[in-house]
């Protein structure tokens, strides 16, 4: 499926991520305990969300690879009491570039192939899903508020217009609510002492299942290297996930409290069989979904593309791209279209907030790369500060266009101009040329070294950066003859 599809409103379930939690139960009443299996009201509100969530990540994987990671995920959620078999628990692979997992009430579990990439074997893949079972079994969510609470965050999103540039005023929490309607991540934070809670549940979970308890420390660990790699890589200023991504606590603070309890516990790790069952798994960005390479987005199916400013970074969901830097944020993404793109603008606008009206001073028509476009910017008090907002549309086809929604300080819009006039159709040679990246697990041969075999990964920076944290190896940490790595390829 394209990215960019329209999304009906998420459930009422309120799903933690990348590590995150479970969803609350609507309504009051007592409290299930960790010990009570699944719910009938619990199964009902899983069976309600779970198509929905499917569809905000990508939809759910089939083949050997989502088998695979459905036996372990049941392997270790039936360690948690909830559920009396293995049928009690539904278990996806979902195809989402982003490192995520998480579970919701009724036995449902979800893990991102992103996340099973950064993965090294089989205890860790059983020890991320423990946890969010954990979540789950512990009713967190039901402990955190006696009603579930939507709270949406991606991209150009709350942490972006209410948080960042508009202050946190209340306009700026409706700006950032009504723009993100169906977005990827329906989201509700954990306190620190849950989330340290729920990895002590999914290590004990791991000892019951036979796996290696410290497979819990070694995941963590491997999420904070790759979370301190993409923001060197992203230009960021902190090794932390952006709010799109992670609402739970900085890994790093919570790998060596998991490697202290695991300390002294043994146990089977499947490594080798792992790294033979995901090899050929799909790494980054799907081309049915658009890719982001560098500053460029491009989409092969939709055959599209667009540029980032320079010092701007780029991330991509099912539903939007979103853009992030210094000096403003944007976001990508399609509404409604009648034909008219002045209307379609003022729409855009119309939906920004419920409570004051935010209208451009005047709607411009121009013509972007043979494309017909139309833009209007209006300026926001905040109460701190002015910012403002731009809508800027294009025209794909007569019942099909896309804008751009930005966000800057006062007399900055035009730090996306270079952007606006980037956006272009793609040629169907071009298209053809958009290929994803796959994992190839190799045997470590005789004279290969860190060094070389990172050469061999499909990308053109910091080769051996990547290698390291895609195989959990530390600094100055080599190989040996006959060890199974992965390597990201180019596929076919």
């Amino acid at each position: 499926m394209p990215s960019f599809k329209s999304i009906a409103a998420a459930s009422t379930a309120t799903v933690s991520l990348a590590l995150g939690g479970c969803a609350a139960l609507p309504g009051g009443g007592n409290i299930p305990s960790a010990s009570e299996p699944i719910t009938q009201s619990e199964a009902q509100m899983g069976a309600q969300a779970h198509p929905e969530l499917l569809a905000e990540f990508g939809g759910a994987m089939t083949g050997s690879q989502a088998q695979y990671v459905e036996q372990v995920g049941k392997t270790i959620a039936v360690q948690s009491g909830l559920g009396n078999a293995r049928d009690s628990f539904t278990v996806s692979l979902v195809n989402s570039p982003v490192n995520n997992a998480f579970a919701i009430p009724g036995g449902y579990v979800y893990t991102t192939r992103q996340l099973v990439s950064l993965m090294n074997n089989e205890a860790e893949l059983a020890g991320v899903l423990g946890h969010e079972v954990a979540h789950v079994a512990l009713r967190h969510s039901q402990r955190r508020q006696a009603a579930a609470q939507r709270n949406s965050l991606l991209g150009a999103g709350a942490a972006i217009l209410s948080g960042i540039l508009l202050g946190g005023n209340p306009l700026g929490q409706q700006i950032g609510q009504a723009a993100l309607q169906g977005s990827q991540m329906l989201t509700l934070k954990f306190s620190r002492s849950q989330e340290l809670e729920a990895d002590t549940m999914g290590i004990q979970y791991l000892q019951k299942a036979g796996y290696d308890p410290r497979a819990m420390a070694t995941v963590l660990a491997s999420l904070a290297a790759q979370n301190a790699l993409d923001a060197r890589l992203q230009g960021r200023d902190n090794a932390s996930l952006p709010e799109w991504a992670s609402t739970h606590p900085d890994p790093a603070s919570r790998v060596q409290a998991a490697a202290s309890q695991a300390q002294g516990m043994t146990g089977v790790t499947n490594r080798d069989t792992f790294l033979t069952r995901i090899d050929g798994l799909t790494y980054g960005d799907d081309p049915s979904q658009g890719i982001v390479e560098g500053r460029q987005f491009i989409h092969p199916e939709l055959r599209l593309a667009f540029t980032a400013p320079q010092g701007f970074y780029m991330v991509n969901s099912t539903s939007a791209v979103s853009v992030n830097g210094q000096s403003g944020k944007a976001q990508f993404s399609l509404a409604p279209y009648n034909g008219n793109l002045q209307t379609y603008v003022n729409s855009v606008f119309a939906g920004l907030s419920q409570q004051q009206q935010i209208r451009p001073g005047n709607i411009q028509t121009t013509t972007v790369n043979g494309l017909p476009a139309a833009y209007g910017t209006a300026r926001v008090n905040n109460g701190n500060g002015q910012v403002d907002v731009t809508v800027f549309a294009y025209e794909f086809a007569r019942d099909r266009a896309y804008h751009f929604l930005a966000i800057t300080p006062a007399g900055g819009a035009s730090t996306f101009n270079s952007m606006f006039s980037s956006v272009r159709r793609v040629s169907a040679s071009e298209a053809a040329n958009v290929v994803p990246r796959v994992l190839d697990v190799v045997t470590v041969q005789r004279g290969d070294t860190v060094s070389s075999l990172a050469r061999r990964m499909a990308y053109s920076s910091a080769q051996e950066e990547r290698f390291r944290v895609l195989n959990g190896l530390a600094s100055g940490e080599g190989v040996t003859a006959g060890q199974k790595v992965k390597i990201v390829v180019r596929g076919s």
